[in-house]
C-alpha cells in the first residue's frame, strides 16, 4: 500500500462522484462505488457488495476507508465546516 495508491483511488472515487467516470478499469469502478457507498452503482455493474470486495483485492480494499475519509474532509472543507 502506498501514498500513490490512496491517491489513484480517491482520483478515481473523486471523478465518479463528479461524473467523470472517463475510461477506468472494472476495479477501478468499483473502488469508487465502494468508497463513496453507492451499491446502486454495483448492482448497474452486476456485482454483488461481496464480488466487488473480492475483485477490488485486500490492498486496494484496506485504502477504501481512508480515501473515503479524504474525500468526506474534501466536502467538509468546501462547505466551510472544516
Amino acid at each position: 500500500m502506498t501514498d500513490r495508491e490512496l491517491q489513484h483511488i480517491v482520483t478515481k472515487a473523486r471523478d465518479a462522484k463528479y461524473g467523470e467516470f472517463g475510461v477506468p478499469s472494472t476495479g477501478e469502478k468499483l473502488a469508487a462505488a465502494l468508497v463513496l457507498n453507492r451499491p446502486d452503482w454495483l448492482a448497474e455493474m452486476h456485482y454483488t457488495l461481496a464480488e466487488a470486495i473480492e475483485r477490488v483485492g485486500p490492498e486496494w480494499l484496506a485504502l477504501i476507508p481512508k480515501a473515503a475519509r479524504e474525500l468526506e474532509y474534501e466536502d467538509e472543507r468546501a462547505a466551510g465546516k472544516a
